[in-house]
């Protein structure tokens, strides 16, 4: 017995080929978590004494994904649904091969627990527990999980098998190779569960709140899928943010106020070490930032976070329901640099109602009007005032219900904002909220408000209805900007990045700000690869360049 015993198991199944897709299920299979390829462990000289077939408690990296060039292999411990489910896909597996009669069902007493106990070592890195409470333990956790165990409590009336080998358990998928680690399953249930209700616009408690009812909701996106290990959402660090909802953000989430924003943070794969993620040494201590980046998804939609929390957001994040007094939220994407534009339609104005409509940088006062500070430029509907600063002038005619109106940025390509890439926060704290990592960021604005600077030849201009009302800001302030949309009490607009308009400004050269999604992720590559280039964190460094 102990951790070298695994050789019944794999001469029982040594030699079974899956000639559908190439498995090799009689032998000990690892799974690379990036590019998804599986491979036998004896392809890259792994040592498998303490291993077994049909594991899931581990993390691999074949050669050429891992960013040493080396093979990157780490067992876990396994909890102990995963232990049920690698022993009934091993006992699936050797009735199949040995046996006349192949079982799919297996009795508690005599096959499941004697097997546990035969292998324990291979199938966890936790130690035996000293009491024999885990026979009874295993039992609850297989009735629990029945999207992923079968139960059967008696035998069927005329059986004769007898009652003392009941209860059974089996397996709901007999297809044993859907059986890999979490994160092949959370790619696959994450490409399932994209449709969502991105086309709907259904206004839930979680985006109107963030909290309530949301845990349900997520864990209604986790568990779509029906392979065993689809529940397991606290597993694999490194593949975290693939357990996202389908609209890319966690729905239980810290807003930005008091003076702190928040950036919802994954695990960088191409940082020194990456492996460090998946050790306990840092609990307890500060997590460093540079195992981490931001989190980015790839289309332009309204913020969840970076809103007063008052405001209704629906499902799709394109349509937004104002709230007692004037507040606002942005974009998830900004501009620094070229000519960008997009589209809000007015769809519900209510009387004693109110909008302000533009763009604002990071540092806007979210529970203000737009246009209330140095940081903000807005339309309102009433009387078509602009502001900024709090300063209204006259612009043009007001809009309202119907309506819709264009916004078009012109930022010049030489300001230092423009030559930069973005932030990469990794020099920032790291802080988790509800299972998810953020990176927190102090706002400075009596600093930042000093530091702003005129950029020449930039330029605001506002459309109605695909007529231009004019040049609205020129010279603004240099800086990343945001559209923004800002409301007083229950008025309703949506918001279009693009690609496609009712009303495409003819006469001007511009973006649709839907093109930001890719290309925030590029700028922010950029930022990450440069920064593991140049940076030394605690003797990590990232290997150097090859030719």
């Amino acid at each position: 017995e102990g951790a070298g015993d695994n050789s019944e198991v794999l001469d029982a199944q040594a030699g079974s080929v899956d000639e559908e897709n190439g498995r090799q299920l009689g032998e000990i299979e690892l799974q690379c978590g990036i590019c998804t390829k599986w491979f036998t462990a004896d392809t890259f000289g792994i040592d498998t004494t303490s291993c077994l077939p049909f594991m899931t408690n581990y993390s691999f990296h074949c050669n050429v994904c891992h960013h040493s060039g080396n093979t990157y292999f780490l067992r876990k411990q396994a909890n102990l649904k995963e232990m049920c489910l690698s022993a009934l896909a091993n006992l699936t597996w050797q009735s199949r091969t040995q046996d006349e009669h192949p079982k799919t069902m297996f009795s508690k007493d005599k096959d499941i627990i004697p097997f546990i106990d035969k292998y324990w070592e291979c199938m966890t890195t936790r130690q035996r527990p000293g009491k024999m409470t885990w026979p009874n333990n295993i039992v609850k956790t297989m009735c629990k999980e029945r999207d992923v165990f079968l139960v059967k409590e008696h035998p069927d009336p005329g059986s004769k098998d007898p009652e003392e080998d009941y209860p059974k358990f089996g397996l709901l998928d007999q297809d044993l190779a859907n059986i890999g680690p979490a994160y092949d399953n959370q790619k696959q249930n994450n490409a399932v569960s994209t449709s969502g209700s991105l086309n709907g616009k259904f206004f839930s408690g979680i985006a109107a709140g963030g909290s309530g009812k949301g845990r349900g909701a997520k864990r209604k996106q986790q568990d779509g899928g029906t392979t065993g290990t689809a529940k397991k959402t606290r597993s694999d660090p490194l593949f975290s943010a693939q357990r996202l909802p389908p609209h890319g953000y966690p729905l239980e989430h810290p807003f930005n106020k008091d003076g702190y924003r928040y950036i919802l943070a994954e695990p960088d794969p191409h940082a020194p070490d990456p492996e460090k993620l998946e050790l306990d040494c840092w609990a307890g201590k500060p997590i460093p930032g540079d195992l981490y980046r931001a989190c980015l998804y790839e289309r332009v939609l309204l913020a969840l976070h970076d809103r007063a929390p008052q405001l209704k957001i629906s499902d799709d994040r394109l349509t937004v329901i104002g709230e007692k007094g004037y507040s606002m939220v942005r974009a998830s994407h900004g501009v620094r640099k070229g000519a960008w534009y997009f589209e809000i339609s007015m769809d519900e104005m209510p009387p004693d109602t109110a909008a302000r409509l533009g763009w604002s940088q990071p540092l806007g006062n979210l529970q203000a009007p737009l246009g209330y500070d140095k940081f903000s430029y807005s339309w309102r509907s009433k009387k078509g005032t602009k502001f900024h600063q709090s300063i209204g002038k006259h612009y043009s005619a007001g809009y309202g219900q119907g309506d819709i109106l264009g916004f078009y940025i012109s930022l010049p390509e030489d300001t230092e904002t423009a030559k930069s890439l973005p932030d990469t926060y990794k020099d920032k704290a790291l802080i988790k909220f509800k299972s998810y990592l953020y990176f927190e960021e102090k706002d400075f604005v009596d600093k930042a408000e000093k530091s702003l600077k005129q950029a020449p030849g930039s330029q605001i201009v506002f459309f109605k209805n695909g007529t231009s009302q004019g040049v609205a800001f020129k010279d603004i302030f240099e800086g990343v900007y945001f559209p923004a949309i800002s409301l007083y009490k229950g008025c309703t607009v949506s918001i279009n990045f693009g690609p496609y308009f009712k009303y495409p400004p003819r006469d001007i050269t511009y973006r649709p700000m839907s093109d930001m999604g890719w290309g925030a992720v590029v700028e922010h590559t950029l930022a990450d690869v440069l920064y593991h280039v140049e940076t030394e964190v605690d003797g990590r460094r990232s290997p150097p360049w090859e030719p």
